[in-house]
């Protein structure tokens, strides 16, 4: 589990073919808690497996899946990555819960100032944007963000300085392929109301969408 609360960028130094999948090497700046085989990380927002760990450089290996509902196959050497460890029991919790399990990519359309933030309208497919409601929770190749609006292609997020300059989305250009992961209480909803054998009554999609929530 993470929250969405980037702790700090590295850089893709390479990535491999294995099989279906892929294996990546990350740069990165060594945490004062070492980083240990085996543990996950969110990398660009999806939950990785630490393979292999060095001083400054750890090892992934992405499965099939994820090379398919990720942009990090389309990354380049030398890519700004967002990382962020996993959760701990202990651990203040600022986002909201984020799985790191990536639902898809969606593209940026347009970014633009907004007084000291950004704006950022990113197109995505209809099916994601059913599980995402205005003042929800989206995260951003990892990062944790509130949705301002939404429209029938897809919707747009505000960025503040501190987390435009300390995360990847500095980078971004119009047309840039970011990992979508929408709420996951929202998806819960979603299922059971499209199981016909779900045990909820009188609650429909129709009645959320005049609520407002979810696009269509």
């Amino acid at each position: 589990m993470f929250t969405g609360l980037v702790q700090q960028v590295g850089n893709l130094r390479g990535a491999a073919r294995r099989g279906p999948g892929l294996r990546l090497r990350v740069g990165y700046a060594p945490w004062d808690e070492p980083v240990a085989v085996g543990e996950s990380i969110a990398v660009q927002g999806a939950c990785l497996t630490v393979s292999a760990c060095a001083a400054e450089e750890l090892a992934f290996d992405v499965l099939a899946e994820s090379v398919a509902r990720t942009d990090l196959e389309s990354l380049h050497p030398g890519a700004a990555l967002n990382l962020e460890r996993a959760l701990r029991g202990s651990d203040r919790f600022g986002g909201h819960f984020v799985t790191g399990h990536i639902d898809g990519t969606g593209r940026i359309a347009a970014r633009e100032r907004v007084g000291e933030d950004w704006a950022l309208t990113i197109a995505c497919d209809a099916g994601l944007l059913g599980d995402m409601a205005l003042k929800g929770s989206i995260a951003v190749s990892g990062v944790s963000l509130t949705i301002a609006s939404l429209t029938a292609s897809g919707f747009v997020v505000h960025v503040i300085p501190h987390t435009w300059t300390h995360t990847s989305l500095c980078k971004l250009a119009a047309g840039g392929l970011v990992n979508l992961e929408t709420d996951l209480l929202a998806k819960h909803v979603r299922r059971c109301l499209e199981n016909p054998s779900a045990p909820v009554r009188g609650l429909t999609m129709e009645h959320l969408h005049r609520a407002g929530f979810g696009g269509r």
